[in-house]
């Protein structure tokens, strides 16, 4: 059960697509809901970058913090009229990536939007949180507009301890789902991670789980991620490992983890 959920709180105007994902699964397992706001970076901070502490334009760093509380006020009043009954607004004199990775500890659970070319700072966040964190990400594109994230759920599967990861942390919301696709790209590149019926093995283990589940082996010439992305197409959720070979190897074909984050349709669950 996810009991405590962290949402990245900005002054993103797609802010409502990722609050409506955190407000469904707040509301469907009577989760407490944050909303995690920072002012990019903490007081000390900002005056070594300005100076000294003893001339640091205060009403600057001021306007930061006020801009951060207006964010987590709309949040608030959002999120309670969504229905959410347990809601916190959380102000962090911090960088994001520090504060939400911190907060992440005492989480079951952190929601962000997808990576925003014009972020700035917040730049490349999704895939900082989805390598970095100590709890699973959920990743929400623009275009959610609150459906149930328990329909039909595409669950990549390659044998490695972040599909692992991904798939345990996803299971109170395997468990609810009408259909679980559990996905094989190409499973021969890692026979040995298989055993003798790719998919078999981790298919009767969800099973046990009372997880609904059907395995799709799928043998393509193009990319893993956008395989996984056509096989999940006008689906719920797709779950994924995050970040599952070697810096190099992501570098060198681009990467699974880096595709689903640029261009995922549907929210998005990662662990590392």
């Amino acid at each position: 059960m996810f009991k405590t959920i962290i949402v990245h709180v900005d002054d993103d105007p797609h802010l409502d697509a990722r609050l409506q994902a955190a407000a469904w699964l707040a509301n469907a397992h009577g989760a407490h809901l944050v909303g995690s706001a920072s002012t990019g970076l903490s007081w000390p901070a900002y005056a070594l970058l300005t100076g000294s502490m003893a001339v640091a334009p205060a009403d600057e760093f001021d306007a930061l913090r006020e801009r951060a509380r207006a964010s987590l006020r709309r949040f608030g009043e959002r999120a309670r009229r969504l229905g959410v009954a347990s809601v916190e607004e959380r102000l962090v004199e911090d960088e994001s990536r520090a504060a939400l990775l911190l907060q992440a500890r005492y989480a079951d659970l952190v929601v962000t939007g997808q990576d925003r070319p014009d972020g700035g700072a917040e730049r490349a966040l999704p895939q900082y949180l989805a390598l970095h964190s100590a709890r699973p990400v959920l990743v929400v594109p623009p275009a959610y507009a609150g459906q149930p994230l328990t329909g039909t759920i595409v669950a990549g599967w390659d044998g490695s301890v972040p599909a692992l990861r991904a798939l345990t942390a996803a299971l109170p919301l395997l468990i609810q789902a009408n259909t679980v696709r559990l996905a094989l790209v190409n499973p021969e590149r890692e026979a040995g991670l298989h055993g003798e019926e790719p998919g078999a093995d981790m298919a009767a283990w969800l099973a046990r789980h009372g997880v609904r589940v059907e395995v799709v082996v799928e043998r393509t010439a193009a990319a893993p991620g956008q395989a996984l992305l056509d096989i999940a197409e006008r689906c719920s959720l797709l779950v994924s490992g995050a970040f599952g070979h070697s810096r190099y190897r992501e570098l060198l074909l681009g990467g699974v983890t880096r595709t689903l984050l640029e261009r995922a349709p549907l929210p998005v669950l990662l662990a590392h």
